[in-house]
């Protein structure tokens, strides 16, 4: 039986993680609020009119410190919360207060490099690392497999994925390539690996690249880790439910 032990989003597209109980998805949607904001470097043309690659934004594999920042979204009043070890915590409105963020995060990232600039979202979609609305779907097996050709424990939130799954087997989520699974209410179509960059060297709890991941995952003649899925039929999934292959 393959049980889902963890949900998270991420508000703020590299800057934070924050962990739900249960959410509601939408077919040919990405998670509620996951990726809903991106932060627009000086280099870049994004302004919110259509997605684009994140070769547009600040992200972790340019700026490790990012990776330490959790978030809290309050979806009733809009305003988001940054914490980070090294800096107090900050509430804002992404969509007002930009001048807030940008001053409070620009300690943390390289000044040799392109700079934050503002702070971008899409009308009916997230910013997802796939040019679909994407869902990515984590196997805690293929993780400690991971830690086992480290050589030491990982935090699972190197991956930034967002539903993480209990499975005996690692590496069987590429096995569910282009079928339909039921996760809870839901049904998703798994369409993809999703492919690693640099960002999963950098530890969750420090920000500092700490880990050789990318070289463990060439053990298995790859740099993939999870897989990335679109949200067929919608309803609620929560901690607990189960994932069902159905074709």
């Amino acid at each position: 039986m393959t049980q889902i032990t963890g949900l998270l989003r991420y508000p703020l597209k590299s800057h934070g993680r924050e962990n739900l109980e249960k959410v509601a998805l939408t077919a040919g949607c990405s998670m509620p609020f996951d990726r809903h904001w991106a932060v627009a470097h000086d280099a870049s043309t994004a302004d919110g009119s259509e997605w684009v690659s994140c070769a547009n934004f600040s992200r972790v594999s340019k700026a490790p410190a990012l990776m330490a920042i959790t978030s809290r979204f309050d979806e009733s009043t809009g305003l988001l919360t940054l914490s980070h070890p090294a800096k107090p915590d900050l509430t804002f409105d992404p969509d007002h207060d930009a001048g807030a963020f940008l001053t409070w995060v620009m300690p943390l990232v390289p000044q040799n490099r392109a700079l934050p600039d503002r702070i971008v979202k899409l009308k009916d979609r997230g910013f997802t690392d796939s040019d679909f609305p994407s869902v990515t779907l984590c196997n805690h097996a293929s993780h400690r497999a991971v830690e086992q050709r480290v050589g030491r424990p990982l935090s699972i939130h190197r991956w930034r994925g967002n539903i993480w799954l209990e499975n005996e087997a690692p590496w069987e989520e590429f096995d569910w390539m282009d079928r339909h699974v039921r996760i809870g209410e839901c049904v998703l179509h798994v369409r993809e690996r999703t492919d690693r960059c640099l960002a999963t060297a950098a530890n969750p709890e420090t920000g500092q690249r700490d880990a050789d991941t990318l070289s463990a995952l060439q053990h298995w003649g790859h740099q993939d880790f999870s897989v990335r899925a679109e949200v067929i039929e919608g309803g609620t999934t929560q901690i607990g439910d189960t994932l069902e292959v159905l074709t």
